[in-house]
C-alpha cells in the first residue's frame, strides 16, 4: 500500500518522476467520480495508474449532483429493470461496505392531501413497495435501509415541518441512500486510488489524445510533458467530445436551489413532489450539511457549447418555487433563495428525438478510431460498476495482464476495513463535531490531529467546518489553492454569501500551510 496524501509536494515529486519514466499501464483523462473510479479498479488490479484533469478534482457534473445515491425506482417505472437493479446492488455496497461514513439512509417523504386520489396513492405504494424488492434482491439490510411505510400526518410534520398541514392525511415515506457531499466521495475515491498505487494529477491538461499517449501540460508551470500509455480512457464526462471528436452526447441541465434549512423548519425528510401529469418524475427537497436545504431537479436539453461552470437560469428558479409551493404551508420566495447550482448530465445520443428526460440513463464503453476507450453516460451511483466494465474491457483488448476486480470489497479512506482505519474506532472521535465526523468518518481525529495552525477546531467564518478542515484539503486531499477548498473540499462555496464570509480565512490558512 501506498500512502493517501495528494498534496501539491506529491504533485510535483510525481511530475519530475514522469519526466524521468514517462509510461504507464492506464492513462485516464477525467477525475470526475467515473475518472476516479476507473483510476482505483486498474490500481487496485496491479495496473500503472495515472489520472489527469485540467481542473480540481470534481470539477465538472460530479460535485453538481443531487447528493443522492438512487436505488433506481425512476429506472424501474421507466422499464429499465437492469439499471435499477445495478443502482440498487451499488448502493448496498457504498452503504455497508464502501463508504458506510459518507452515504447513509435518507428518509424521502411523499404527502397524502386531499388532493390525492386513489391512483396517486396506489401508484407511489406500488413504487414503494417494488423499491423494497429491489432492496431485498440487491441484499441490502433493512437496518441500513428500512423498508417503506405509510406514517401519520403528525410524523409526517416532524419529518418535513414546513408541509401544508390542510387536509394531511399522512405520507408515504421510503429511504435511499445519500451522500454528506458528491465532492467529498470524488475526493476519498481518489484518495483511496492513491493509496492503491495510482497518481492523480489536477491543473493537468491533455492535447492530443490518442490510443497510446497524449502530450500532458501543467496548468501550473506551463511544463510539458510526453507520457505513452498501454491504453487511454476518456472519462472526461459532458467534455468526453473534446477528448475524442467521434463522441456523440447530449447535455441536460439540472439545476438545485439552496435554501436555508430554518427556513423549512429544518426537515430531517426530503419533501418529495410529484410533478403535474407524470408517475414517475419528482421534485425534492432535501435536508444537506451546513444548515442547508437543496430544492431539485431540472432536466432541461442544453444546445450549444458546453460551459466550464453552468449557470442557474431564472425559469429554473421559478418553476422549482413553484413546484415545491404547492405542498408548503407558507411559499418560498426569491429571497429565501441563497445559492443555486446546475450540473450536466452526459447522456449518450442515441439519434431518437427524445427530451432529455426520457433518454436512458445507460452508459457505454466505445473505442475510437485514434483507440482511446471512453466511458460515457451513466450515473453518479453505477460508478464503480462502470469503472469495473471499462477496465475489463481495456484489459480484455490491450492484453494486459492484471488481477480481477476488487473494488467491490475495497472499502474507500476513512470507512471501516480500509488499511488506515485499522485500529480506530468512534471512540477516538470524543470531543469532535458530529459534521467533523459525518465528512471523514475514522479519519476524523487524523483530520485534527495533524493540523498545525491555531484553533483548529474553531469554525471558519461561523460556519460548520473547522479550520482543521481546511488545511487538511491542502495538506492531504490534493486542494492547491482557496478555491478547492471552498468549492469542492467543503462546498462554502454554494452559497455565495457563506464564501465571501470565509474567503479571507480559508486564503490565510492555506497560505500558512502550503
Amino acid at each position: 500500500m501506498f500512502s493517501t496524501v495528494l498534496n501539491a509536494q506529491v504533485r510535483r515529486d510525481w511530475w519530475a518522476e514522469l519526466e524521468k519514466h514517462p509510461k504507464v499501464d492506464v492513462l485516464v483523462v477525467g477525475a470526475g467520480i467515473t475518472g476516479v473510479g476507473v483510476a482505483l479498479d486498474a490500481a487496485t488490479r496491479g495496473l500503472k495508474v495515472l489520472v489527469v484533469d485540467q481542473q480540481d478534482l470534481a470539477h465538472g457534473t460530479s460535485r453538481f449532483s443531487s447528493k443522492l445515491v438512487h436505488g433506481g425506482l425512476r429506472y424501474l417505472a421507466k422499464g429499465e429493470v437492469r439499471i435499477a437493479f445495478h443502482s440498487a446492488k451499488e448502493r448496498g455496497l457504498l452503504m455497508e461496505v464502501l463508504a458506510p461514513h459518507l452515504v447513509s439512509a435518507l428518509p424521502q417523504v411523499t404527502l397524502v392531501g386531499p388532493d390525492t386520489n386513489l391512483f396517486q396513492k396506489a401508484a407511489v405504494r406500488l413504487g414503494f413497495w417494488a423499491g423494497d424488492v429491489l432492496r431485498l434482491m440487491a441484499g441490502t439490510k433493512s437496518s441500513t435501509l428500512p423498508r417503506s411505510r405509510f406514517v401519520g400526518r403528525r410524523e409526517a410534520l416532524a419529518l418535513c415541518p414546513a408541509a401544508n398541514p390542510n387536509g394531511l392525511r399522512g405520507a408515504f415515506v421510503n429511504f435511499d441512500g445519500q451522500m454528506i457531499d458528491d465532492a467529498r466521495l470524488v475526493t476519498a475515491v481518489a484518495r483511496t486510488a492513491v493509496g492503491a498505487g495510482a497518481k492523480v494529477l489536477t491543473y493537468v491538461s491533455a492535447h492530443q489524445v490518442t490510443g497510446t499517449g497524449t502530450e500532458l501540460v501543467d496548468e501550473k508551470t506551463g511544463a510539458r510533458l510526453n507520457i505513452s500509455a498501454k491504453a487511454v480512457v476518456n472519462a472526461a464526462g459532458v467534455w468526453a467530445g473534446q477528448v475524442d471528436p467521434g463522441i456523440k452526447l447530449r447535455t441536460s441541465r439540472g439545476t438545485h436551489l439552496v435554501i436555508p434549512a430554518h427556513r423549512l423548519g429544518n426537515p430531517t425528510g426530503a419533501l418529495t413532489v410529484p410533478l403535474p401529469g407524470s408517475v414517475s418524475r419528482f421534485v425534492f427537497a432535501m435536508p444537506e450539511q451546513l444548515g442547508r436545504v437543496y430544492l431539485g431537479l431540472t432536466d432541461v436539453e442544453l444546445d450549444g457549447e458546453i460551459p466550464d461552470v453552468p449557470d442557474a437560469p431564472k425559469e429554473d428558479e421559478e418553476f422549482l418555487l413553484a413546484a415545491f409551493n404547492r405542498a408548503l404551508a407558507t411559499d418560498l420566495t426569491e429571497a429565501d433563495v441563497v445559492g443555486a447550482f446546475a450540473g450536466l448530465r452526459p447522456l449518450i445520443d442515441s439519434g431518437e428525438s427524445k427530451t432529455s428526460a426520457d433518454l436512458s440513463r445507460k452508459h457505454a464503453v466505445l473505442e475510437s478510431e485514434t483507440g482511446v476507450i471512453s466511458v460515457v453516460g451513466g450515473k453518479f451511483t453505477e460508478y464503480r460498476l462502470m469503472a469495473q466494465e471499462t477496465v475489463d474491457e481495456v484489459i480484455r483488448r490491450r492484453q494486459l495482464p492484471a488481477g480481477p476486480c476488487r473494488t467491490h470489497a475495497y472499502p474507500l479512506v476513512g470507512a471501516p476495513g480500509h488499511c488506515e482505519s485499522q485500529g480506530k474506532t468512534t471512540a477516538d472521535h470524543t470531543g469532535l463535531p458530529e459534521s467533523l465526523i459525518a465528512r471523514f468518518g475514522l479519519e476524523a481525529r487524523t483530520v485534527v490531529d495533524r493540523a498545525t495552525i491555531d484553533r483548529p477546531l474553531e469554525k471558519v467564518a461561523g460556519l460548520d467546518v473547522t479550520r482543521a478542515e481546511v488545511e487538511f484539503a491542502i495538506t492531504h486531499e490534493g486542494a492547491l489553492g482557496a478555491d478547492d477548498v471552498l468549492d469542492r473540499r467543503t462546498r462554502i462555496g454554494l452559497v455565495p454569501v457563506d464564501r465571501e464570509a470565509a474567503l479571507a480565512e480559508v486564503a490565510a490558512i492555506v497560505a500558512e500551510v502550503s
